[in-house]
């Protein structure tokens, strides 16, 4: 199969170091290692937005469009909210003790979650000038990814450095499901969107991608071709 090209987005910086797809509008959002955001419209292939947010690395960004917002998570440990038709400052916040790695919504409540090199889960409530509502603390090592299950949204994964996915309620502090099997650290997650396959991916520092099934806790495939880490899935 081949795949061809069909946009070249150009953005003022090395290194993307992570992106996101508005809902609705043709937009993708782009958070920037020179510690900027853009918003390119992918039909047009213009800028929309460029904003510089801070002279750190930001590592994850996230549109909130429900209340046009863009979430962006960096390398001084603070979450800053932008609204992106305005592009003025929301709210900003030191949410972590160390580096910021990854930032997902619930699918639908004002919730956001953050994820950190500190080992921890954070989750805040946008609805309440995004207090702290819960931390989730039994990662040994960096969390890298998350993921909300699109199929039920009470539900979220997480991948990290030591070793492990973990399975989460945003009700709860406790972890509902451990998965074990990498033979080093996670780096990337993602779940499955057909509805009659509970299924999750997980990406390791060990080139492997496994495939599990959530609800009978066990792994269903494992892929071994990759020479290098992985560091991103999607379904």
């Amino acid at each position: 199969m081949k795949l061809n090209l069909k946009k070249r987005l150009v953005a003022k910086s090395g290194k993307v170091k992570s992106v996101d797809f508005h809902p609705t509008f043709s937009w993708i959002l782009l958070g920037l290692y020179n510690g900027s955001i853009s918003i390119y419209d992918y039909n047009t292939q213009t800028s929309v937005q460029y904003l510089e947010v801070t002279t750190s690395p930001i590592r994850c960004v996230k549109f909130m469009p429900e209340k046009n917002y863009i979430i962006c998570g960096a390398d001084d440990k603070k979450i800053r909210v932008y609204n992106y038709n305005t592009m003025e400052k929301v709210k900003e916040f030191e949410a972590h003790t160390d580096f910021i790695r990854s930032i997902v919504t619930h699918y639908k409540e004002p919730l956001i979650l953050s994820s950190s090199d500190d080992n921890t889960i954070k989750l805040f409530d946008a609805n309440n000038n995004f207090n702290l509502v819960r931390s989730y603390e039994e990662h040994k090592d960096y969390v890298m990814k998350l993921a909300v299950n699109p199929k039920d949204y009470s539900m979220f994964a997480s991948a990290s450095m030591d070793k492990k996915i973990k399975i989460w309620s945003f009700n709860t502090a406790n972890s509902q499901l451990t998965l074990e099997g990498h033979l080093k650290g996670c780096g990337a997650v993602a779940f499955c969107t057909l509805a009659d396959k509970p299924y999750l991916a997980s990406g390791g520092d060990d080139y492997l991608v496994k495939i599990w099934d959530y609800t009978n806790k066990h792994c269903v495939f494992t892929f071994k071709d990759h020479e290098q880490n992985i560091s991103a899935l999607c379904f």
